[in-house]
């Protein structure tokens, strides 16, 4: 029973960041998972049977905020389904240690861009300009929906990364279509892994207790991505990308031993830098707000008749 709880309060946790981050469900729920000695396969199944609930409610919480960009969801949301039923299929044979460093590499260096466009804003708004394409768009859902049945989390990672990069898409309009299309993914990943697993290889219980704490944290996460200023959502996700993919790199190519005190310490040194970078734009947006409403005309007063 105590675990259950615990997974229930991870599910809060991990549907909170990825509500209003647009990643980190998956990859903070499976990574608990696998350090408890859980199977690689079995933890990504738990997790995307819990997904195909904690993504229709975080869906529709965005749509009701206005966060949806329907035609994103409308050209990624078949080749992202694909891809998450092909890479749930192939995770029961196939190793993904050999791939993850390197998808963490790239990950890292998109985050990297994500932080630097919006650091530079300097307070300024930031202005999305352009038209994402369908020959941009199908490949990204393919390769990320793949990425995510394999890895037990990607599809946010991958794709509200890669459109956040292209700079042509508010971030909570990023969010939300990749929070919207997830429920396609989360679906059709579970259907591989009951195809390939078959039910008794599903702990169900593990699911209900990651889709309670999920389902309670989509909408709060939703609300949160509306009030958020761009700039502020652009500098945390980038922080956040950069972050969950340093220990993976770290533990491959570092030559440290998996959740040493080095990892640890370079994590802790990366978590507040990443808390002063956030507060910092917080406090240029707060600026920026103050002096628009100082720049304001002030309203005419009709005299009484």
């Amino acid at each position: 029973m105590r675990n259950l709880i615990v997974l229930a309060v991870v599910g809060l946790f991990a549907q909170l960041v990825d509500g209003a981050l647009g990643m980190g469900y998956g990859v903070t729920s499976s990574s608990l998972m696998i350090a408890v000695g859980i199977a690689p396969a079995a933890a990504s199944a738990a997790v995307h049977l819990s997904e195909v609930g904690t993504t229709l409610i975080s869906g529709f919480s965005h749509y009701k905020f206005g966060n949806v960009d329907w035609r994103i969801v409308g050209i990624m949301a078949v080749p992202g389904g694909v891809g998450a039923f092909i890479g749930a299929n192939f995770l029961v044979s196939l190793p993904a240690d050999v791939a993850k460093p390197w998808v963490a590499l790239l990950l890292s260096l998109l985050g990297a861009y994500v932080l630097w466009r919006f650091l530079m804003l300097s307070g300024k708004r930031p202005e999305f300009r352009g038209k994402l394409r369908a020959i941009f768009l199908v490949p990204l859902g393919l390769v990320a929906g793949t990425m995510d049945a394999i890895g037990g989390g990607g599809w946010g990672p991958v794709g509200t990364t890669s459109l956040l990069s292209t700079g042509k898409l508010e971030p909570r309009k990023v969010i939300g279509s990749i929070s919207a299309t997830e429920f396609v993914v989360a679906l059709s990943a579970s259907l591989g892994f009951l195809f390939a697993l078959g039910s008794e290889g599903i702990n169900f219980a593990w699911v209900g207790a990651l889709l309670i704490g999920g389902v309670i944290a989509a909408p709060i996460a939703a609300w949160l991505v509306r009030h958020l200023a761009a700039t502020v959502l652009g500098v945390a996700a980038g922080s956040f990308i950069i972050l969950t993919n340093t220990k993976t790199m770290m533990e491959t190519w570092g030559g440290v031993e998996k959740n040493s005190t080095p990892i640890w310490i370079t994590l802790g040194v990366l978590a507040v830098a990443a808390a002063w970078l956030i507060t910092r734009a917080v406090r240029q947006e707060l600026a920026a707000r103050r002096e628009a409403v100082a720049e304001e005309p002030a309203p005419e007063l009709t005299p009484r008749a």
